[in-house]
């Protein structure tokens, strides 16, 4: 540590490294509630500007909520310290002034084109990074250049949903691709993947906090789970209610030989349009109308393409005739596909269809997804409802815009799953 910081400033054992550490370009501090990462974070960011004349910026997604956060909290860390002399913290515009000439200003990423300009910042310290948009890091990641200093991104968030941009990116991409196993990181407790710096840390390790703090989180694990995982455990997860917690994914040889034993079998194909910021999701499935069970076998996915190159990619339908149930909202583009040969149908919607298509999906006993299919797993694993103000889910929304669920909902709504009483609905022809 710096012989700038006094001797009243105490910093917890978990975080010695990490404050002087600047070996890196990337640091995710990923933590439960009361695990100090953000005041640690203020440290190491204090401490290397009073060291180096350098400029830092501070981001959240939100700039309204900086000053009662992160302005303030380097205040507090910079009084704690004693180096608070050393610097000026200014409100208008919100900025820190270092006597040695360093800098750090903050923005909100409410909107990434705020930030059409990096000039002259070496560090980036995005609090709460898992409510940034994806689009927003990027924006930093691709401008933070500076030409004779180290350049640093901090990232610090407490854990969310694995769909959140952040676990995908750092963890397990929507793909599949391993990046790095978060259990290893839970364990490990600091792990260094290429340039990239994981930290973890829960309540556990900041010795300053209450006992009464500590008891209050240890309680949640009984009435609330989720956040009892989030907040004591600091682990990634699922937030809220899942939709399908009858989705299970099953490998491919063995979906298979299980889809080739039904002895009814249902085939269905639904597509989903999208272009440049939704996907096109066509899928193929297979209803197993004794058992109940919702088998999803074949993918397609790929977004910024248009009608003839969509044509090319999925033109063995053409040639199998297979029944492709549409969006109906895009009539245009359905009656494109069926004139190129393509046997394609409108699929009927009506209002309060998407709830009474998400319930009629959940009737299923099972939903086995085979593993070829990525990213159907990435959208449909962990959906989770919405919730309203009050913490109500809403049936008709969720914590993604699940493309493949869409697809499903168009596939099967010709098709109806015995409800909970026994009595068999049968298909509508």
């Amino acid at each position: 540590m710096s012989d700038l910081q006094q001797k009243h400033f105490a910093i917890n054992d978990h975080f010695y490294d990490f404050i002087d550490n600047w070996d890196y370009k990337l640091y995710l501090l990923v933590g439960g509630y009361g695990s100090s990462k953000s005041y640690h974070v203020a440290a190491k960011l204090l401490t290397k500007l009073l060291k180096e004349k350098r400029k830092a910026l501070v981001v959240r997604e939100v700039f309204d909520t900086i000053r009662d956060s992160c302005f303030d909290l380097l205040r507090e860390v910079a009084e704690a310290m004693g180096v608070d002399e050393y610097m000026v913290f200014r409100t208008h515009p919100m900025q820190i002034r270092f006597k040695n000439g360093s800098l750090i200003i903050f923005k909100g990423m409410d909107k990434p084109a705020k930030l059409k300009s990096l000039n002259g910042v070496s560090i980036v310290w995005v609090e709460e990074c898992s409510e940034v948009k994806y689009a927003g890091f990027k924006e930093i990641l691709g401008r933070l250049r500076h030409p004779t200093l180290s350049n640093h991104i901090i990232l610090s968030t407490n854990p969310v949903s694995k769909s959140n941009w952040c676990y995908q990116h750092f963890f397990k991409s929507k793909t599949g691709e391993v990046i790095l196993d978060d259990e290893q990181l839970y364990q490990e407790r600091i792990v260094v993947i290429g340039n990239t710096y994981y930290h973890h840390s829960t309540v556990d390790d900041n010795y300053f906090v209450p006992e009464d703090y500590i008891s209050q989180l240890d309680d949640l694990e009984k009435h609330d789970p989720d956040l009892y995982r989030v907040a004591r455990k600091g682990r990634f997860g699922v937030n809220g209610k899942l939709v399908f917690p009858q989705f299970e994914v099953i490998p491919y040889q063995d979906g298979m030989e299980a889809i080739r034993r039904i002895k009814h079998p249902l085939k269905k194909n639904g597509m989903d349009f999208g272009f440049v910021e939704s996907y096109n999701a066509l899928l193929r499935l297979v209803v197993d109308p004794d058992e109940k069970i919702l088998y999803i076998f074949w993918e397609y996915y790929s977004r910024d393409k248009d009608d003839t190159e969509i044509e090319e990619d999925i033109k063995e339908f053409k040639e199998t005739e297979e029944l492709i149930k549409a969006d109906c909202a895009e009539p245009k583009t359905i009656r494109y596909f069926r004139k190129q040969g393509f046997h394609m149908r409108a699929c009927r919607k009506f209002k309060g269809s998407r709830a009474a298509y998400t319930k009629k999906v959940k009737r299923f006993k099972k939903i086995l997804c085979l593993d070829t299919c990525p990213n159907t797993i990435a959208e449909l694993q962990e959906l989770t409802f919405a919730e309203d103000r009050d913490g109500n889910i809403i049936e008709d929304e969720f914590n993604i815009d699940p493309h493949t669920l869409s697809a499903i909902w168009y596939a099967l709504d010709d098709y109806e799953v015995e409800d909970l009483k026994g009595n068999a609905l049968r298909p509508r022809l």
